[in-house]
């Protein structure tokens, strides 16, 4: 497989020689390469940490591949390539390698399962559909958990949706709202070959229509953007000279004036130039009808 060269993310390690572009090859080579014992492991593992023996390094990950594949194995079900789930695993068995600590105590194969996983469900995060269907760390633990908490087919109930909650530590309405989406497909935009029949929902792009470049669209834009310059410009006209000065230079400037110059400048505190700015907002918006 192939390996990554970015010293931020990953090692960079010497070129392998495992077969590339044969899955199966692939695994029946990492199976066959010979694993560590804890003391040749801690031995290796102190040459790189304190010598960067990237050798030491490459015997370390090369021992640990067929943990990144047993691994890569579980997440079958998400239709992506299983050599893809492998190189996203290995590039996190890297990563392990590269913030191990020998003297911790514990077997490499421990620490490095966690990278391993984080990167093949970052992977599977970016990849799994077009729109990203899980943000916050709460969605992305029920994205990896759902499935598996279910009891059943189809639509959960409001039992089962208070007990996956209660078991994974999130609110209700987000189970509800990720089931939502765990649900939901992707739609082309464009019309498929084969769609000629009436009775066929149309593809989206029968009735979603780009505007912005109609003529009457853009007169309609450039009219708005006239008119609330000049109501920004009258309100602006209304303040005083210090405050005007300051929502100038804190907002409207190219580069964002600090509060802390303004208040050198104004030989004030800079909470209250954060004052004099606040209040200056707030007639603006008044006078502005915003």
């Amino acid at each position: 497989m192939p390996q990554p060269s970015d010293m931020n993310t990953a090692l960079q390690l010497p070129a392998t020689t495992l077969p590339v572009g044969n899955l199966a090859a692939y695994r029946q080579a990492v199976f066959s390469l010979p694993m560590l014992s804890a003391e040749k492991e801690r031995e290796l593992a102190e040459r790189y940490r304190n010598e960067h023996d990237l050798d030491a390094a490459w015997e370390l990950v090369t021992a640990h591949l067929r943990f990144v594949v047993r691994i890569a194995r579980g997440y079958d079900g998400y239709g992506l390539a299983q050599a893809d789930l492998i190189q996203e695993g290995n590039i996190g068995l890297m990563k392990a390698v590269k913030r191990f600590d020998p003297n911790v105590g514990v077997r490499l194969v421990s620490f490095a399962v966690h990278w391993v996983r984080a990167e093949i469900h970052e992977f599977i995060l970016r990849n799994w559909r077009i729109v990203k269907v899980a943000t916050t760390k709460a969605q992305r633990k029920l994205f990896f958990n759902l499935r598996s908490s279910r009891k059943r087919l189809g639509w959960m109930s409001r039992a089962e949706v208070e007990e996956v909650a209660a078991d994974l530590g999130v609110e209700p309405r987000v189970v509800m709202e990720m089931e939502q989406r765990l649900s939901a497909h992707d739609a082309s935009y464009d019309p498929l070959v084969e769609h000629d029949s009436e009775s066929d929902r149309p593809p989206p792009s029968g009735y979603l229509q780009d505007l912005r470049f109609e003529p009457a669209t853009q007169v309609e834009d450039d009219d708005w953007k006239a008119y609330s310059e000049a109501k920004l410009a009258d309100a602006l006209e209304a303040l005083d000279d210090r405050s005007r000065s300051i929502i100038a230079r804190r907002w409207l400037a190219e580069r964002k004036t600090t509060l802390q110059e303004l208040a050198d400048e104004y030989r004030v505190s800079a909470e209250r130039i954060r004052q004099l700015e606040k209040n200056a907002l707030n007639r603006l918006r008044k006078l502005i009808d915003i």
